[in-house]
């Protein structure tokens, strides 16, 4: 991790991202921050190229959070930026509104589609008010998605889920993602399609390498 900003890329298809973990309690030192671990160690394993990696953990505070993630868009240059935690119903889950206050435009089916994959699993997944947001600078733009806070939901909603024989019952959120930086001027990012294969029509593919 590094906080010269902004990053430099070592190779022009250079994933740079932003992992922000909201939680009171971890940023205090109560107990000790899960989020982040699990979204580098998955980040690891899906993507083809490894990312550079820019982490904050901070706590449920609206103003905070928003700060954040300018800093993570405006100077790291960060081309995605995922949260988890502080997504819920409760008074101080307030990410929904941070990402927003910082929002250039929506993207409301990264949300739909995380509690189609957690409803698979519990009732409770419609209290989860997750958002994704494209954030755009006149030469920079960025997605910013708001994930859960337990490591096993973070998975489950980046990777979908699959059925005994491997095939994709319900496509988890970061099939889409590479093609989301494409549109909005990010690097070329491909993923291992053991973990999550990601989708792009065939005019947006590159030549197999």
């Amino acid at each position: 991790m590094s906080d010269s900003f902004p990053l430099r890329r070592t190779h022009p298809d250079e994933l740079i991202v932003g992992l922000v973990s909201v939680s009171d309690r971890a940023s205090s030192g109560v107990y000790q921050d899960q989020g982040i671990p699990a979204l580098r160690d998955w980040l690891g394993s899906a993507l083809t190229r490894p990312p550079q990696v820019v982490a904050r953990l901070i706590p449920d505070e609206r103003a905070g959070i928003a700060a954040v993630l300018r800093e993570l868009v405006d100077e790291a240059r960060c081309d995605l930026v995922l949260t988890t935690g502080g997504t819920g119903p409760a008074r101080r889950d307030v990410t929904p509104e941070a990402t927003l206050d910082v929002a250039t435009r929506e993207m409301p089916g990264f949300g739909e589609q995380m509690r189609q994959v957690s409803l698979k699993f519990v009732p409770t997944a419609i209290l989860s008010r997750q958002v994704a947001v494209i954030r755009e600078l006149p030469d920079h733009a960025a997605l910013i998605v708001n994930l859960p806070g337990q490591p096993k939901a973070i998975r489950e909603t980046l990777e979908g889920l699959r059925g005994e024989d491997g095939a994709v019952l319900v496509p988890g959120i970061f099939a889409a993602v590479p093609y989301c930086l494409d549109l909005i001027g990010g690097p070329y990012v491909e993923t291992r399609d053991e973990v999550v294969r990601s989708f792009r029509p065939k005019s947006a593919r590159r030549p197999a390498s």
